[in-house]
This record gives C-alpha cells, structure tokens and sequence, in this order.
C-alpha cells in the first residue's frame, strides 16, 4: 500500500490544508520583508558584502553561500522558536556589524593576496556562523509573533522560503553591477571590489560603535 497521503487525508489528520497554506505564505512574506527591509540594512549589507567578489561566473558559489547563510539563519531561529537556546540580545545586536566589517575587510584582504588561497570550506564555515548570528537577532521578534502559535514549523519554512527568494533578488542585484561595471564599462574587478567593500565597510562602523555593548 502507497505510503502517500493525498491532500485530502489532511483532513482526516486535522490539519486545515488552506491554513497551513495561507500561514506558509504570511511567513514568505515576513521573511521577504525581514531581508529587503531599508530601515534595518544590515542583512543587505552583509549579503552585498558576500557577493562583491563574484561574477556571473561564480553565480552557483554565490548562490550556495546565500543557502548556507539562509539554513543557518533559520536554525539560529528554531533553536530560540523552541526554547533550545537563547543568546545575549545586545551581544547579537553588535555581532552583526562584525560579520559585516568582517566580510568586507576580507574581500579587501583577498584583493592584495591572490596567492593565498583561504579555500571555499573557510568561506562556507564563516558564513554559516555569520548566518546563525544574523538569524539570532531577529529571533525575539519571530518568537512574538509565534507566540501563541501551535505550529512552529510551518512558519520556519515559509519564512526560510521568504529570506531565500529576498537573498537571491540582492544577490542578482550585485551580480548586475558587477556585470555593468567591470564588464561593460571595463572597470576593473579590483576596483569594484575595493570600492564596494570601503563603502560597506563605512556604513558599518557606525554601527559598531552604535550596539558595542557597555
């Protein structure tokens, strides 16, 4: 006998299909808004930071970091959802702009040592360490909203759906100018990557003084 449960059969389980549904889509869209959100930048920041260095050529590598980072975002999430583990909010709130400074400082690093090769596993680990930090910053307002909520799942996936999609429109963004810049207009990619990651950079040190924690 198939183990396959039509969608009918949710019914008999008691779940409301067209509510998990709608509650999957409320959380997409929460996750979008989390990440493309101008008045909180700094996952913007991180992520331009993130993907300076590549090209279209690289888009898969790019790509892959930005799920690492969503994974690792949403565990950080789910950890705090369920009570398994929560971090010092102030300590969060300054760790961000330190993933971002971090980031940044290294494509700058990674420009005047082309012979020194950090390899792909270092990038990985860092961003997916970076992602459990951003993902803890935004757990106490998840944790409101799923407050009173039965169901913790389904939001996770909706909202880890919401940050990919937003993550992958930034991305591509980066990947345009890239493309214009270096590409169509002959700048040079070191150029693009210098000025981009001192522009990112500049932002950031405010906020590093703004949250260091007293």
């Amino acid at each position: 006998m198939s183990n396959i449960i039509h969608p009918l059969n949710f019914l008999h389980l008691g779940i409301n299909l067209e509510q998990l549904m709608n509650d999957f889509g409320l959380y997409l869209q929460l996750g979008v808004a989390h990440v493309l959100d101008f008045a909180a930048y700094d996952h913007i920041l991180f992520l331009s930071a993130l993907a300076i260095p590549y090209g279209f050529k690289k888009w898969r590598l790019v790509v892959l970091l930005a799920t690492i980072f969503t994974i690792a975002h949403c565990i950080s999430l789910a950890l705090s959802a369920f009570d398994i583990l929560r971090v010092d909010a102030s300590w969060i709130e300054f760790l961000i702009p330190v993933t971002i400074a971090f980031t940044a400082i290294f494509n700058v690093y990674r420009v005047y040592n082309t012979t020194q090769n950090t390899g792909w596993y270092f990038t990985g680990l860092a961003t997916a360490f970076f992602g459990l930090i951003h993902g803890f910053g935004f757990s106490n307002y998840f944790n409101m909203m799923m407050a009173e909520a039965e169901d913790k799942i389904t939001p996770l996936l909706g909202f880890a759906a919401g940050i990919e999609v937003s993550q992958l429109v930034i991305i591509l963004s980066v990947l345009m100018l890239y493309y214009i810049l270096v590409h169509k207009l002959n700048l040079a990619s070191k150029w693009f990557v210098l000025a981009g990651s001192i522009l990112i950079l500049g932002i950031t040190i405010p906020m590093l003084i703004e949250t260091f924690p007293l």
